[in-house]
């Protein structure tokens, strides 16, 4: 659209194109309804004739061959600003290294493919650290500095709000302090990580579906428990951001200045990964230990005895692997300040666990632990699950951090 024409039509109603200016020095780029009317007397009657004309919105991403206009329909998506020129990309390669730390050409490709393939589905990138100054919200701020008026923020209450018509549309969706308490949260964002079809809705309008291609990125200082997972997640990229060293307070111009450098590197840059699964990523490739660390406080009181008690009649008899039906585990457990029931330890064994136990009645050896904690193995019969020391150490030993 020219300079000299900020009105569009769309369908039967007048929008004008305008840029909002924020606390931050950018612009906002909106639509904003206008009445005919009021453009007659500023512009005259004959400018009317003049406005481009649209039978309707579309949202069609794209940051190569951008098109603002799509078989006769506006495109909402917005235009990047900055052309991709060749140049130093010495603070941004810098800052990369920072925020993904051994992951530094997974990082690369994670950006690369938000700038060159934007509907690609893509894990969601959660950066947690305890520590202040470790970079989270610079990370944010370049971004949104890349990708303008196609990255949102949102606040824990917004993205739990029924009304989405702010954010539906974006590439990139940014919660800050993020804490979801609540598994229905979590629950929305794991299916709108990997769906396409997305409902909008906003106040006083019907809702409709819309493709939806935006990829979530979550910053927390509660490295713990900031969202309820469990260990069979594959869709969470969780790091662990370290402190920055020297604080410098210009960081952040120096990033913005070479965003035109950065976006020719990414436009000529190989991937370094292949498409092997449906957010590109495999589950081994996103696996860190703060995911690992997420995930054990994630799990419950019982599990947690259960497994640590397992360990150590492991280490006691010097076993690989354990027998055991859900009663061994319940008088195991009976031993403890831990109360269960058959009914969820059968449940951890099947679902959470994801082990089988056997079709028949067999042999095995039946671990007790006496009120002393003195061990004995028994010989007794059964259709045990059998549970490996490897499974026990991977999901349940301290993580290192990182």
């Amino acid at each position: 659209m020219n300079k000299q024409t900020p009105y569009i039509r769309v369908g039967t109603s007048y929008y004008k194109h305008v840029k909002a200016p924020t606390i931050a020095g950018h612009f906002n780029e909106v639509l904003v309804h206008w009445n005919i009317e009021t453009i007659r007397q500023d512009c005259g009657k004959d400018y009317i004739s003049q406005i481009p004309k649209y039978d309707g919105f579309t949202c069609m991403p794209n940051h190569i061959a951008y098109k603002r206009e799509h078989e006769k329909f506006y495109n909402t998506y917005s235009p990047l600003s900055k052309v991709p020129t060749q140049g130093t990309i010495e603070s941004s390669r810098k800052f990369i290294q920072h925020i993904f730390g051994k992951h530094e050409e997974l990082g690369l490709d994670y950006l690369q493919l938000l700038f060159v393939r934007p509907i690609q589905i893509l894990p969601i990138l959660c950066l947690v650290s305890k520590q202040r100054s470790t970079g989270k919200s610079t990370f944010l701020k370049w971004l949104k500095t890349i990708f303008e008026n196609n990255l949102t923020y949102l606040t824990n209450d917004s993205f739990s709000s029924q009304f989405n018509a702010d954010w539906a549309n974006k590439l990139l969706i940014c919660i800050d302090e993020v804490l979801f308490n609540k598994e229905e949260l979590t629950e929305r964002i794991k299916y709108l990580s990997t769906t396409n079809i997305n409902t909008l809705e906003a106040k006083g309008k019907d809702k409709r579906e819309v493709e939806f291609f935006g990829k979530f990125i979550l910053c927390s200082n509660n490295e713990d428990n900031f969202i309820k997972i469990d260990g069979n997640e594959t869709r969470f990229w969780v790091l662990k951001v370290p402190t920055l060293v020297d604080e410098d307070t210009g960081f952040l111009e120096a990033l913005i200045a070479e965003v035109p450098a950065f976006l020719f590197f990414l436009q000529h840059r190989k991937l370094t990964t292949q498409n092997k699964t449906r957010m590109w990523f495999t589950p081994q490739q996103l696996r860190t230990g703060a995911l690992k660390k997420l995930v054990q406080n994630n799990r419950n009181r019982v599990e947690k005895e259960l497994a640590s008690l397992l360990l150590s009649a492991m280490e006691h008899f010097d076993l690989e692997e354990i027998h055991l039906c859900p009663l061994d585990a319940l008088h195991i457990l009976n031993k403890t300040r831990i109360r269960t029931d058959l009914t969820q330890l059968r449940r951890l064994l099947k679902r959470e666990w994801r082990l089988e136990n056997k079709d028949n009645s067999l042999s095995y050896q039946k671990i007790t632990i006496w009120q002393d904690g003195s061990m004995q193995l028994t010989d007794v019969k059964g259709r045990y699950f059998t549970v490996e020391k490897s499974f026990l150490l991977e999901n349940f030993d301290e993580p290192m951090t990182g």
